[in-house]
């Protein structure tokens, strides 16, 4: 099954790759052909794409220790839809967290933040070079 996207390509949806008129394969993956940092610049974006989990981060910033089950009294967010957030924060690595028996506690990895400055200077550093105005 195939869905015209434009005039000149087609998109196959359930393997998901990309043919142009004459169906010529095109694209496998949507990451392939990124080198390893743009594709960690990109997953930092996103994770922190959220104000719900920039104020997660506040908060566990501000508390400058572990928090268990606090986070959720002080946001106007359902406790799924931190735990949500949380995870996103958590895969992304700028969160730490333990489970003990029912609670969950997190708190802030600076050290994934280090890096990141580091990553996104890097970036800036490089397109500095290359600019063309």
């Amino acid at each position: 099954m195939f869905l015209q996207v434009t005039g000149n390509f087609y998109l196959h949806y359930r393997i998901f790759t990309i043919y142009n008129k004459t169906r010529e394969f095109m694209a496998v993956a949507k990451k392939q052909g990124f080198d390893d940092s743009a594709i960690e610049l990109a997953q930092w974006a996103k994770a922190l794409g959220h104000p719900a989990r920039i104020a997660i981060l506040k908060v566990l910033a501000e508390k400058k220790s572990c928090i268990c089950g606090e986070i959720v009294d002080v946001l106007p967010l359902a406790q799924a839809t931190v735990s949500q957030h949380l995870k996103a924060l958590k895969e992304a690595g700028f969160v730490e967290g333990t489970i003990d028996g029912p609670r969950s506690c997190y708190c802030i990895d600076l050290k994934a933040f280090t890096r990141m400055g580091d990553a996104i200077k890097a970036f800036f550093d490089d397109i500095n070079k290359q600019s063309c105005c």
